[in-house]
């Protein structure tokens, strides 16, 4: 008996895979990738996705036009991509006037809310503050911060700052450097000078890696090499740019992220192993090649549940949808489109891997705005001194 035939669906991809950041893009596509052929290779889906995939190549006015082409030449209701939020913000005018869903997987600042987007990413209640918490409590609250120019880094900053100061502590410096510029020798030299204890790093892409490998090599090297090494803190730091930054720059880095390689559970086992069959042996996934897995199955579990790729109907039908994802629990919160997803805090180690350190003890409801956030709740323990081994807290 002939197999019935299935409905093609063609969905949009916005990833950059070339430029200053495009590992990021290519591990996006990745786990995009995974998911496609899981769908495709499932009979509970009487439907098969294929992905037209657009290179901005990191230009900002790129993304724009291939948005537009993707939706007005191309016909389609569905865009997984973007990884900045100078990215999206170019995309973000395009997808609400001709009523799209953009799917969106990076983790990012915060304090947006469409109507036309999915934010599979975290948001900064799920890695921004428990890594300020994290800090203040264990760290100390003098930080020196470095990051590109752009929106990310400047709300990250903004929120940084508002948990600093009420804990009594001091932004030592704000280092901005071009998005995709990767000179960053100036800023190494003035911690070099400056020996800040925390840094605060929100670089992107190459100039990440470049700024691990050359603060590494100054501070191996004549008089700096016995002194106290800073700890580098991030939101974005993941498993293939540790391979990027080198065996030994990449070590002892201290990262807030939903989704590490390393979580222990059957369901990531699996997710792990099916993506080094794809993509080869000696690679793991990102939180970034996770969070777009996650854009395409829940994706493809809203359509089949709405019966149609329908904007409106595929947007009430993820609102009831809950996945049992390689990170944890995860579904959208109705409220502000964000997801429920458990905030991690992990040290990178020999192997260009990384040691969990804590785990919220569930899933997190989503506030992009942190309109909960408590700041005095937040830096109590800070003004009290941290409890050893305490764990990660969360405001709720």
């Amino acid at each position: 008996m002939a197999k019935r035939r299935r409905e093609t669906v063609h969905i949009g991809v916005l990833y950059s895979l070339t430029g200053p950041y495009g590992l990021v893009g290519r591990e996006m596509l990745n786990g995009l990738t995974l998911a496609v052929e899981q769908v495709n290779a499932s009979a509970e889906f009487d439907f098969q996705f294929t992905p037209l995939v657009f290179d901005p190549g990191g230009e900002l006015e790129v993304y724009q036009e291939h948005c537009e082409l993707l939706i007005r030449d191309k016909a389609v209701r569905h865009i997984v991509g973007c990884y900045t939020s100078a990215s999206r913000k170019q995309v973000l005018p395009l997808v609400e006037r001709y009523d799209r869903l953009l799917w969106h997987s990076a983790r990012y600042e915060g304090f947006e809310n469409s109507d036309n987007v999915i934010y599979v990413g975290a948001a900064p209640n799920q890695h921004i503050v428990p890594l300020a918490r994290y800090m203040i409590e264990t760290l100390g609250t003098s930080v020196y911060c470095v990051g590109a120019n752009y929106l990310w880094t400047w709300e990250t900053n903004r929120v940084l700052q508002e948990i600093v100061s009420a804990a009594g502590g001091t932004i030592i410096a704000k280092r901005l450097v071009a998005l995709g510029d990767p000179e960053i020798s100036h800023v190494v030299s003035e911690i070099i000078e400056r020996k800040p204890p925390i840094i605060f790093n929100t670089l992107v892409g190459e100039a990440s890696y470049r700024f691990h490998r050359e603060l590494y090599r100054a501070q191996s090297h004549g008089a700096h090499r016995d002194a106290p090494r800073p700890p580098i803190l991030s939101c974005s730091l993941c498993e293939p740019e540790l391979r990027l930054i080198g065996p030994r720059a990449s070590v002892g880095h201290i990262t807030s992220s939903v989704y590490f390689a390393s979580i222990d559970t059957p369901e990531n086992r699996t997710f792990v192993r099916r993506y080094r069959e794809m993509f080869g042996s000696s690679n793991l996934p990102s939180v970034d090649a996770e969070a777009s897995y996650l854009c395409g199955i829940l994706l493809a579990r809203a359509i089949r549940r709405a019966g149609s790729t329908d904007v409106q109907a595929v947007r009430a039908a993820v609102y009831k949808d809950e996945l049992n994802a390689p990170q944890g629990p995860v579904k959208i919160d109705p409220e502000n489109n964000h997801c429920y997803l458990t905030p991690r805090l992990a040290r990178s180690r020999t192997g260009f891997t990384f040691d969990i350190l804590d785990t919220a003890p569930s899933a997190v409801k989503p506030d992009p705005y942190l309109t909960w956030l408590d700041l005095d709740d937040l830096t109590r323990n800070a003004r009290g001194g941290a409890r050893p081994g305490s764990p990660l807290r969360l405001v709720k």
